[in-house]
């Protein structure tokens, strides 16, 4: 760990420069050498270190994102090249190359914190060693030793001896009370992370091996945090839990107000946003206008719960513009979409002709034109009779036919009954 550690030694001036600014402000509000005062040092550290990585989180959202859309493509390389690794790696960097994706983004986060983290273990044990460091004299380190975060040192790991923990005012049984209780803390805390993102902000109509992966580590990280927590002095363990719960609530903003498309995450977020469109006809800022536009841009590539987004905007008389404006649509005018697809809000629906009945087809293509083409009874017995009477006329083709089927009688001629012996 010291060869670790001298690699970021250069860091661990700045980092205990920035803990003793923050120790000097909590300490006049809560006592220098208590451990509200160090230990909201630490969170504080923690904070300002992720504010200024929001800028690579975003990056890390639009990489996963974009690795996400490329699992289609990865997997029918992977199946072409099986037998040819080499062949399966170029094109896999050719595939990175033209579309501009990196697969280390989404690790950037983790990657920028660890600079900081080990600075952190280094003055921490160093403060447990009784050495100075960076800008953390004497005076700070005797205060530092003093601080306690519910009876445990913020030196003091699970590990450590009763002779240890002792040289620190504790016992051995807060320490570890206090480091266990973090490490599942900590633990938990990266499951739920994990957990909700691939519940809810994965694309659900599209089943790729990066999910198997997401999956396995959902499972594998929280392991690894309790694994190595134990050699975690404690100070170190409110670093890594004030991170965790940062980085949980982070990702809860994200999936609440900007969904991967396809999850369920954006089916519950255009739900709320139909329903505000509809009452107020109207988009709130520019994140809704462009979300929005990205929905009108796709056309026929619209998933599932873009289209019924788009269709509850048509039936409460609004239509979605190019531009990510919604308008009032009472009129019905078309919607012209950058595809060439044309939405229509009040489109009145094609009615389908009536099926006739059989009897009826028939006959009306038995009959001229301007005949009625059902069959009715005649309106006067009499006529009928007379009609029929007269000339002694038989009914011609189809009727003559349809009358002996009707009676019982074979079609065409009869055969003369022979005589019956008696």
């Amino acid at each position: 760990m010291d060869t670790i550690a001298s690699l970021f030694s250069f860091i661990t001036t700045p980092v205990s420069w920035v803990i003793v600014q923050f120790h000097s402000v909590y300490g006049s509000l809560f006592g220098p050498d208590t451990g509200w005062a160090w230990g909201l040092s630490i969170v504080s550290l923690v904070i300002l270190i992720r504010i200024c990585l929001i800028p690579l989180f975003v990056k890390q959202i639009k990489a996963t994102r974009a690795m996400q859309t490329l699992q289609p493509e990865m997997k029918k390389i992977q199946e072409r090249y099986k037998n040819d690794k080499q062949r399966q790696s170029e094109e896999m960097m050719k595939l990175y190359k033209e579309t501009g994706t990196n697969p280390l983004s989404s690790c950037l986060p983790i990657l920028a914190q660890s600079p900081f983290f080990f600075a952190l273990y280094h003055v921490l044990n160093s403060i447990a060693s009784n050495d100075t460091i960076g800008v953390i004299n004497e005076r700070l380190l005797e205060s530092a030793q003093k601080a306690h975060i519910f009876g445990a040192p913020l030196a003091a790991k699970f590990t450590d001896s009763p002779e240890k923990v002792e040289a620190l005012n504790s016992s051995l049984t807060d320490v570890r009370v206090v480091t266990a209780i973090m490490i599942v803390l900590m633990s938990l805390s990266q499951f739920y992370t994990q957990r909700q993102l691939m519940t809810k902000n994965v694309d659900t109509t599209v089943k790729t091996p990066f999910m198997q992966q997401q999956k396995m580590l959902m499972y594998v990280f929280p392991v690894i945090f309790a694994v190595f927590g134990i050699n975690f002095p404690v100070g170190v363990l409110v670093y890594w839990l004030t991170t965790n719960v940062w980085t949980m609530g982070q990702q809860m903003y994200v999936i609440h107000n900007n969904p991967t498309p396809g999850s369920k995450a954006q089916a519950a977020y255009l739900e709320r946003l139909s329903k505000h469109v509809a009452k107020h006809g109207k988009t709130r800022n520019r994140r809704e206008r462009a979300i929005v536009k990205a929905i009108v841009a796709k056309g026929r590539d619209r998933n599932e719960y873009e289209r019924k987004f788009i269709n509850g905007l048509n039936k409460a008389g609004l239509a979605a513009q190019t531009d990510g404006t919604v308008v009032k649509n009472e009129n019905g005018a078309a919607v012209q979409a950058e595809d060439g697809t044309t939405t229509t809000a009040a489109a009145p629906k094609r009615q389908q002709p009536k099926r006739q009945p059989k009897s009826k087809r028939h006959s009306g293509a038995a009959k001229p034109a301007g005949e009625p083409t059902s069959l009715t009874k005649a309106d006067d017995p009499q006529d009928a009779k007379a009609s029929g009477s007269k000339g002694n006329a038989k009914p011609a083709g189809n009727g003559s036919t349809r009358s002996r089927a009707q009676s019982g009688q074979r079609k065409g001629p009869q055969r003369p009954k022979s005589p019956s012996k008696k």
